[in-house]
């Protein structure tokens, strides 16, 4: 069985990295689907319940602009973990000073999106949808969550609220292509990405199921 809600969320900067671009950082146009599943999930997520993205309600001109940020140039290695793990004394460290390097990003600006989701029951305990429903509900309402959600980067925070039936207005009219976008990761192959084609209409991305026919590697 599975309940739907609807969830606004918005923030003055967003960055949903596109995955072949390699060294610098360019967003999609607009959130993905994984990106809201990670924000729903930030607020309420328990182990007997799995959220699924239905629709995206795209409320704010698609405005890109340009940054250039500091960043990591890699990550503490594999090696400096496992040594830390096994004779509990090494340290594991970076120094951001060492390792700083500005790259450009092409991010979001001025974002605001309903997240239309359901969730369904998936484990064997906690299986009463309606607690499930009115927790998450009441937290949003609350404005609670296990972490900050954010879009796409920590540096950019979601503000968000519940959502309530009536249609808000979009400033998009019309059919855009929006060309291929990162749907989820399917964690169970091996964290292999999977991709749908994204069409917006009047401001509507409807999401397909993640197991659907027009979802691909």
């Amino acid at each position: 069985m599975a309940y739907g809600m609807k969830l606004k969320v918005w923030g003055p900067y967003a960055c949903f990295t596109r995955p072949e671009m390699k060294v610098e950082r360019v967003s999609y146009d607009v959130i993905t689907p994984s990106a809201a599943r990670g924000i729903i999930e930030a607020i309420y997520w328990k182990p007997s319940i799995r959220w699924v993205i239905d629709k995206i309600l795209v409320l704010n001109p698609i405005v890109f602009t340009s940054v250039r940020r500091n960043e990591l140039e890699g990550k503490i290695p594999l090696r400096n973990v496992t040594t830390a793990m096994k004779d509990g004394t090494s340290a594991v460290e970076v120094f951001i000073e060492d390792q700083r390097q500005q790259r450009a990003a092409i991010i979001l600006k001025d974002v605001a999106y309903v997240i239309e989701a359901h969730f369904d029951i998936v484990g064997k305990e906690d299986v009463d949808p309606e607690k499930h429903r009115a927790m998450f509900e009441r937290r949003v309402r609350q404005g609670q969550c296990f972490h900050r959600p954010y879009f796409g980067c920590r540096e950019f925070p979601v503000q968000f609220e519940w959502a309530d039936d009536e249609l808000l207005p979009s400033e998009h009219r019309g059919e855009k292509d929006l060309g291929w976008m990162l749907h989820d990761i399917d964690f169970a192959a091996g964290m292999q990405a999977r991709f749908f084609r994204a069409v917006m209409k009047d401001g509507i991305v409807d999401v397909p199921p993640f197991d659907g026919q027009g979802v691909k590697t």
